[in-house]
């Protein structure tokens, strides 16, 4: 059992080197799954939960910058320097980053998503000082050189032209531009062949000393690991590179601000040619922070999260019209988004839109049955511990509730606000969501009576 405690135990100060602050968030059972964080001079925050049992650990650098941060003229940035950063630093070439880890047998990649980038590496335990300093040393050592950045911009190209190979996963990236319109969340992360091939070095470079300021970043790892061990690893990489130089500079807070999705009836087709119809049927969903995304989470699950929810049943079990269908959640700091996607057959899709719309339209009318909550939250209790069994996982959690909350919400905590979610909390968050008129993105190869229709499903 774990719980919060927030104790803090400064340093003791001395001439040379100013106080960091470290606190236990979460105090775990015998150590296990304690949460501790040190704030260091110059405003680096570093998070570690400690998994004794385990043989190896995960360590990652969080940044506060994803794709919402770009003007129109720098959609892509973010994406195109996560690429760029393992190019070489001043200590290291290309080779030399991807070689330290390959042998060790370590793992190392990148993400960058709308509002954070992440960069991590997984290794045994015994070799995380090298983890630690090979990603330390790219995230402030990045040279971007314009020869690198003329390079990776052919495989930067290549990578949109995969994405939009996959209907699937484009459809998501069409939705977010019908809800959002030509602004940053509704922009691609990964920018556009236009976009991508006017982005210069120069550019990439300011974007970088930007927002890889310290001020920015949080430091986390998780595993078989020593807190104040991996305080003096990070902090010794970051002065190696000259990073820590304003020891009263304070960590940039958690995004916040409020925006209105107004987007109601809205419809986006693109003509392909794939063998299925793609397609994604929503409207605004709840901010990250809103209290009410539990409740929304129960809905979601039970509504398309599973093999025994409504959509599944409805769309694939009894009529095998689909053979992927499903719901989901998309929280920013100030908004977010609830979709359904279904992929089907051109011809089946009007009757795949009726069947969503209609389910939808039930649950926000009628909401959902006892029996139907108590197995989403059992479902959802599940999902959760099953999806924290590794290494990896956890350093996601606790990187991305530095970074997004500022604050540490422990399992079992999680779990409980999971299992206090009512019926009427479900049922009241359901006419809120899904009493709203949807929009809907598709991509697909719909005829001209077919996509004169689309508007049936949104009316």
């Amino acid at each position: 059992m774990t719980s919060r405690s927030p104790k803090v135990t400064a340093r003791p100060s001395s001439e040379a080197r100013a106080v960091a602050r470290t606190q236990t968030l979460i105090k775990g059972e015998n150590g296990i799954g304690t949460v501790r964080k040190t704030t260091l001079p110059g405003g680096l925050r570093i998070v570690t939960e400690t998994l004794p049992s385990v043989r190896s650990a995960t360590f990652g650098i969080w940044a506060h910058v994803g794709s919402r941060d770009e003007t129109p003229a720098l959609n892509g940035a973010t994406h195109y320097l996560e690429h760029l950063l393992f190019k070489g630093t001043r200590r290291r070439s290309a080779l030399d980053i991807s070689s330290a880890l390959d042998a060790v047998g370590g793992e190392m990649n990148a993400f960058t998503a709308k509002e954070y980038t992440c960069y991590y590496a997984r290794v045994l335990d015994a070799d995380l000082p090298l983890a630690i300093d090979v990603v330390s040393d790219m995230l402030t050592g990045s040279l971007i050189r314009e020869e690198d950045v003329n390079v990776e911009r052919g495989a930067i190209l290549e990578e949109i032209a995969m994405t939009e190979d996959d209907p699937g996963d484009c459809v998501h990236d069409l939705f977010a531009h019908t809800m959002f319109g030509d602004n940053a969340l509704g922009r691609p992360v990964l920018g556009t062949v236009d976009t991508v091939n006017a982005l210069t070095a120069d550019r990439i470079r300011r974007f970088y000393k930007k927002h890889y300021d310290p001020t920015h970043l949080v430091v986390a790892a998780a595993g078989n690991i020593d807190h104040n061990k991996v305080v003096r690893q990070v902090r010794a990489a970051f002065e190696k590179a000259g990073a820590l130089k304003e020891p009263d500079a304070t960590p940039i807070a958690p995004r916040d601000g409020r925006r209105t999705i107004r987007t109601a009836g809205r419809v986006e087709l693109i003509g392909r040619k794939t063998e299925q119809a793609h397609v994604v049927l929503g409207m605004p969903g709840l901010a990250r922070t809103d209290e009410r995304r539990w409740a929304l989470g129960v809905l979601n699950t039970a509504l398309g999260g599973g093999m025994s929810s409504r959509l599944f049943q409805e769309v694939r079990e009894k009529r095998g019209l689909a053979y992927s269908v499903y719901s989901y959640t998309s929280g920013f700091a100030d908004c977010g988004l609830f979709g359904v996607y279904a992929g089907c057959r051109p011809s089946q899709v009007h009757d795949v839109l009726k069947i969503c719309r209609d389910e939808l339209d039930t649950v926000a009318q009628d909401g959902l049955s006892d029996e139907e909550i108590g197995r989403a939250i059992g479902q959802l209790r599940g999902s959760t511990v099953l999806g924290l069994e590794d290494t990896g996982a956890l350093m996601n959690r606790i990187g991305k509730s530095e970074l997004c909350w500022g604050e540490q919400m422990s399992v079992d905590d999680m779990l409980t606000r999971i299992a206090a979610v009512t019926p009427d909390e479900v049922r009241e968050v359901a006419r809120d969501i899904l009493g709203q008129r949807p929009s809907l993105s598709v991509i697909g190869p719909l005829k001209d009576k077919q996509a004169s229709r689309l508007n049936e499903a949104v009316a």
